[in-house]
Order: structure tokens, then sequence, then C-alpha cells
């Protein structure tokens, strides 16, 4: 049996993770704690042929500075939305307290334990809708502006990232290459034959890297 190396990587800390705020596809950069776990992880890790991230900062940010700690800057890394975190639709922005009160905490449970449940979708009258629909990262997607999600269960976001893991990731590792997927641990949960097992330790916290 041929073996394959494919390591995946939870993005540090970011400012909302410390507010327990569902950040989701709302883009924020690292706290100064997460740019310190990144830089750690990268301490630790020895060398890649080729690295994917989503589209939003804290995942390419946790990248870089792997990279740098690594001193391998010159990686290739390859960027997509089809890595993004899944999409929480009205529940972007509330924290767990908020989400309870305003949709009621049995609700809440099935979105996010769930596989194939989606959360109700994020509409234009929300505050954080403009913030993401016009932002000009999201023109470089494969598919049409319209057509991206306003709220995702589990299950679609395994749909989602289906094409870009068929079409980039099993390719490379196909080729014995070592990638690095940095990405999040439901985006990471959701990969093909990534079991609960494997995922485990993305999910241990942020910066942990595992590999699969």
């Amino acid at each position: 049996m041929s073996m394959y190396k494919l390591f995946l990587l939870r993005h540090g800390e970011g400012a909302w993770n410390r507010e327990n705020r569902f950040c989701s596809w709302v883009d924020r950069k690292l706290s100064e704690d997460g740019v310190k776990e990144a830089r750690d992880c990268g301490r630790l890790l020895k060398e890649f042929d080729i690295v994917s991230t989503s589209i939003l900062t804290r995942s390419i940010q946790t990248a870089w500075l792997v990279l740098e700690a690594m001193g391998q800057e010159w990686v290739p890394v390859v960027k997509s939305w089809r890595l993004n975190e899944r999409h929480y639709g009205a529940l972007i922005g509330l924290n767990q307290g908020e989400m309870a009160a305003q949709h009621g905490e049995e609700n809440v449970k099935l979105w996010r334990r769930s596989y194939d449940v989606t959360p109700p979708p994020m509409d234009e009258s929300d505050p954080y809708f403009s913030e993401i629909y016009t932002d000009r990262r999201h023109s470089t997607s494969d598919v049409e502006k319209e057509k991206l999600p306003r709220a995702e269960s589990v299950k679609e976001v395994s749909d989602r990232l289906l094409p870009y893991w068929e079409s980039t990731v099993v390719p490379e590792i196909c080729q014995g290459r070592t990638v690095l997927i940095a990405a999040y641990g439901n985006s990471c949960r959701a990969l093909p034959g990534i079991s609960d097992e494997d995922i485990a330790g993305v999910t241990a916290g942020a910066g942990h890297a595992v590999e699969a």
C-alpha cells in the first residue's frame, strides 16, 4: 500500500475565537496569541512541497507564519474559497449566549452537531452580509458570487470541498509530495477520508497540526 503525507493545520487564534463568536466567513486577522501559536507550530515542522489555504486572512496568515518559522517562505501556497470555514449563516458574529437567546439552545446544538442540518441562512439585512459578499476576494471564486452559500451544513461543506480535493490535493499527494492544508476544524473534518480520530488533534487547539 502506498503511503501519502497530508498535514492538516487549524489556524491560530483569532480575536473572535477569544470572544467565543462565530467568525466563519467574516475576515479577521490572528490575535497576538494566534501569531505566536502559528510560529511555534512552524518550529516543530520540517518541510512541505505545497501549502493550501482558504481565501480568508487567518488561514493565509497562519500558513505564512508557519513557513517563515520553517525558513521555507518559497514553498508554493495555493488559495481557494473551497477551503473556507463552514458558513454559519445567521449565526455569524454571535457568541454562545446570543445564539441560544435568539434561536434556542436545542436548535443551536442541532445546527452545530448534526451533519446535514443547515443553520438559518444569512440575508441582506444581516450586519455582516455586505462585508462578506462585497469583498473582492470572493470574485476570485470559481462560481458566481450569487451562487456562494448563505449558510452550510457540514455535508454542504464536504460537497464544495470535493472538487478542490480531487483537482488539487489528490494529484499532489499521489505524486509523493507532502501537502499542508492550513484551514479550520470544520473544513478539515469535511475532507474525504478524514476520520474523527484524525481530526481530534486539529480541533484540540489553534495552531495544532496532525498528519493524516
